[in-house]
Parts: structure tokens; C-alpha cells; sequence
């Protein structure tokens, strides 16, 4: 198996434009100071794994300079597409385009995965034959897919931001005759409930990831 990449799909941390369901409890600063969090925590989770190019898929075009400096090792692809579904078959097609035999697409709003879970995903499309890594969300989306080669048809027509996501890629690979894998499902961070549950399962040591988001909590008391 040839070289493999992992993309964050990422925007830039600017205030009214980043986790705006978080608006209220927190204010539009807060949250967009709370994204920034989440994604250096990624980038430091990505850099540490075996096997794979780290990359990030960024956007708007015009954020480039914070990724520049946030993540100076990695890969940088613009995102293209006016919706996800052609954001992320756009980032796969552009890694694929440079060589990567295989990709995985990654969010950035799951601070507390464990790095091993984003390592098996990685050790599994190097491995013996797999398709379609996918890493489900509790809220019935993904946090990860890794693909072999790009299969448009599971982008396009699916109803993003409901929890259709999952369970419809599953259905359309399937049709298609790939060889599905999933991962634990895990908490994505997009409401004020989901706000207080990460507050209340992050690790309490210093050694411990993520660490930038766990300074913002240790920063800002209730």
C-alpha cells in the first residue's frame, strides 16, 4: 500500500462564522476561541499518528494564513463545493490527485477521540482489503470517512446535518459492493447539551489531550 493522507476538514476559527449553535451560552468570541481550541487539539492528534500525510481541507480560501502558521507540517487543500457532500469529494479528489492511495477525511469537532480510534482507521485502509472506513457521530453523522478511491455517489443527494448521514452512506456503499468498516460512534460538539458533556468528560492532567480545549474550560468557570 502506497502513502496515505488524513485531512481535517476545517474553517477558519473567526468569530460569527464557527459553532454558532454554541451562541447562546457561549458568545460568538467565545465560540469561535473554543474552535480554535478543537482544531489545534486535532492538528496535535493528526501530527502524532503512524503512516498517514497529515493535511488539512481549509476554508474560506482567504483563512489559509492561520492554518499556515497553526500547522506549518501539513498538507494545505482548499476546500471547493457549495455544500459538504462536494467539499469532502473535492478534498478526496485533490489528495488522490497528488498520489495518496488512500485518504481519510477527518472533522474537527470531536476533541475528546482517542488517537487510537483515528490510528485504527488509519491501520485499516493500509491494511488487507477495505473500502469505506467510517467513524459515526452520535447524532447520526460521521467524524471520519477513509476511502481507497473516490466514490461520488456516496456525496451526493445526502441530506448533511441530520442524522440520515450515517446510516445513508452505509445504505449506498453497500448497494455498491464495498467493504464497510465502522468505528465506535462518538460525540461530535454542536449544541449547548453537547457543550456540557464535554465539559464534564474532559481529563482532568495536564499530559492528557485535548489540551487546548481543556484550558478554555479551566479558563472560563461556570
Amino acid at each position: 500500500m502506497g502513502p496515505l493522507a488524513v485531512a481535517i476538514m476545517a474553517k477558519a476559527p473567526r468569530a460569527g462564522e464557527v459553532k454558532t449553535r454554541l451562541c447562546p451560552p457561549l458568545s460568538a468570541a467565545e465560540a469561535a476561541e473554543l474552535y480554535r481550541c478543537f482544531l489545534l487539539d486535532k492538528i496535535e492528534q493528526v501530527r502524532s499518528l503512524c503512516g498517514a500525510r497529515p493535511a488539512i481541507a481549509y476554508t474560506p480560501e482567504e483563512g489559509r494564513a492561520f492554518f499556515e502558521t497553526a500547522a506549518l507540517d501539513f498538507l494545505l487543500v482548499p476546500q471547493r463545493g457549495d455544500d459538504l457532500g462536494a467539499r469532502l469529494a473535492g478534498t478526496f479528489e485533490a489528495l488522490f490527485a497528488q498520489g495518496y492511495v488512500g485518504a481519510l477525511a477527518i472533522d474537527s469537532d470531536t476533541p475528546t477521540l482517542p488517537t487510537g480510534l483515528l490510528q485504527e482507521a488509519v491501520d485499516l485502509l493500509a491494511g488487507p482489503p477495505v473500502d469505506v472506513v467510517l467513524g459515526p457521530c452520535e447524532d447520526g453523522g460521521y467524524y471520519l470517512i477513509g476511502l481507497r478511491r473516490l466514490h461520488r455517489e456516496l456525496f451526493e443527494g445526502i441530506a448533511w446535518s441530520t442524522d440520515r448521514v450515517f446510516p445513508e452512506t452505509v445504505r449506498r456503499a453497500d448497494a455498491m459492493g464495498l467493504t464497510v468498516v465502522s468505528l465506535p460512534a462518538w460525540l461530535d460538539i454542536d449544541t449547548p447539551e453537547d457543550l456540557e458533556r464535554l465539559r464534564a468528560s474532559l481529563p482532568r492532567t495536564d499530559t492528557d489531550l485535548p489540551r487546548h480545549t481543556r484550558d478554555f474550560f479551566r479558563e472560563r468557570p461556570r
